[in-house]
């Protein structure tokens, strides 16, 4: 059988050892900084670009730091919540120190996104900021973070694919090489991470980018919020068909691991919280996306 051998990578990018305590930088935490920063540059860029709104924009590139710090706390209190809540609720409520532990993985997009939404909606109320030209702003930057996400969620060797006998399959190790029963059988799976960095990551920023540079979307309240929540939970519904299962659902008799079972049938975790924001986008791109963007 054809197959890709896991690459020898560390998740750790170094580490120091400081007698009772060792400081490490994982690939993992590298990606979360680089995206955030890169989303930070790029809305500043645009906010201070006339061409891209009718009028002012609908906050400062100091606005923009500000609101930052915001978006920091929203991925991480939301998304590890909502990895703890919506996938492992039963193990990290039997080990609640271990739920602290972010930079050892574990985060929820769905969870993250909540939490920036929250953090969002309370920053321009409090500031009195444009709610829709701000959620357009970061909903375009966010492929950015999920593409270096996904890559770190490979390194990691986490978050992997069903089994496969595609050419290009991953040998992952590990509980991915454990899960397929035969130690003496190499286990090919499908590298749904790398999957997901090119849709939601790779495809959906360059369709962004193409509707903010080339189309002016942004002049349009709604506009690209509407296009990254479709975009982003249409490429996962489809990814799931080639993602592992969580173990928290599968079953002898449910071995897809649904979360919803209807028959032979049935949608996992990721299908079931992607098709709200579906519906909100669609929503967004039919109904609101005709709305010019003003200064209020």
């Amino acid at each position: 059988m054809l197959y890709i051998p896991f690459p020898d990578i560390s998740p750790e990018i170094f580490s120091i050892d400081l007698g009772s305590f060792t400081f490490a930088l994982r690939w993992y935490a590298l990606a979360y900084i680089v995206g955030l920063i890169a989303g930070w540059k790029l809305i500043v860029r645009l906010v201070t670009t006339p061409r891209f709104w009718n009028g002012a924009a609908p906050m400062t590139a100091v606005q923009v730091e500000q609101l930052l710090t915001w978006v920091i706390a929203g991925v991480i209190l939301g998304g590890r919540l909502g990895y703890v809540l919506f996938y492992q609720p039963a193990h990290f409520f039997a080990n609640p120190a271990e739920i602290i532990r972010v930079w050892e993985g574990g985060m929820s997009f769905h969870g993250g996104f909540l939490g920036v939404a929250v953090a969002g909606v309370a920053f321009c109320k409090l500031n009195r900021i444009p709610l829709l030209p701000t959620a357009d702003l970061m909903a375009y930057v966010a492929p950015i973070g999920l593409f270096l996400g996904r890559i770190a969620n490979f390194i990691n060797a986490e978050l992997w694919g069903r089994p496969t006998d595609v050419p290009w399959g991953v040998a992952f190790p590990g509980d991915a090489a454990q899960a397929c029963g035969d130690v003496l059988t190499i286990c090919a799976r499908h590298p749904s991470q790398i999957y997901e960095a090119l849709l939601e990551g790779l495809l959906l920023f360059a369709i962004l980018t193409y509707l903010v540079w080339r189309k002016d979307a942004l002049k349009f309240a709604g506009r690209v919020a509407g296009v990254f929540f479709a975009g982003y939970s249409l490429a996962r519904i489809l990814v799931e068909f080639f993602r592992q299962p969580d173990a928290l659902f599968v079953t002898e008799t449910n071995p897809l691991g649904y979360a919803l079972q209807i028959g032979t049938a049935g949608l996992t975790m990721g299908q079931i919280l992607s098709l709200p924001m579906l519906i909100v986008g669609l929503w967004f791109i039919l109904r609101r996306s005709n709305i010019r963007v003003g200064r209020a």
